[in-house]
C-alpha cells in the first residue's frame, strides 16, 4: 500500500482545512486508512479513520466534532476536514492504513504517507 498526502498549509484560527490522502496498492480496501498528527516533543496522536468496506469511522477524543473524515471510493481517497483550527492543531499530519479494519492505535497501521505541515496561526 502507497500513500500520498496532500493540502497542509497555514492557516488562522477558526479557519478550515481539508486534507486529502491518496491510496494505492493491492489490499487497501480490506482495511482502513486514517490520519494522524505529530507536533513537537508530543506523541502521535490519533485522529480519524475510515473502513473502506462499509464505511466505519472512528474518532479521538480531541477532536470530534471539529474533524471529519470520509472516502471517495472512485479516487482512492480519504479526506480529513478540518474546522475550527486552533494554534494547537498545528502539528505534522500524516495519513496511515492497514489492510484489515478500524482502529484507533498506531501501531496497528503499518503503511504510513509522508507527513504534511499544518500550521494555524492565533
Amino acid at each position: 500500500v502507497q500513500l500520498q498526502a496532500y493540502g497542509g498549509g497555514l492557516v488562522q484560527a477558526g479557519g478550515s482545512l481539508r486534507l486529502s490522502c491518496v491510496a494505492s496498492g493491492r489490499n487497501f480496501r480490506n482495511g482502513a486508512t486514517g490520519w494522524f498528527r505529530q507536533a513537537p516533543g508530543k506523541e502521535r496522536e490519533f485522529l480519524g479513520a475510515v473502513v473502506w468496506s462499509g464505511g466505519s469511522t472512528y474518532y479521538g477524543d480531541s477532536v470530534k466534532g471539529r474533524f471529519t473524515v470520509d472516502r471517495d471510493d472512485a479516487k482512492n481517497t480519504v479526506y480529513l476536514q478540518m474546522n475550527n483550527l486552533r494554534p494547537e492543531d498545528t502539528a505534522v499530519y500524516y495519513c496511515a492504513a492497514n489492510e484489515w479494519g478500524g482502529s484507533y492505535y498506531y501501531n496497528d497501521y503499518n503503511f504510513w504517507g509522508q507527513g504534511t505541515q499544518v500550521t494555524v496561526s492565533s
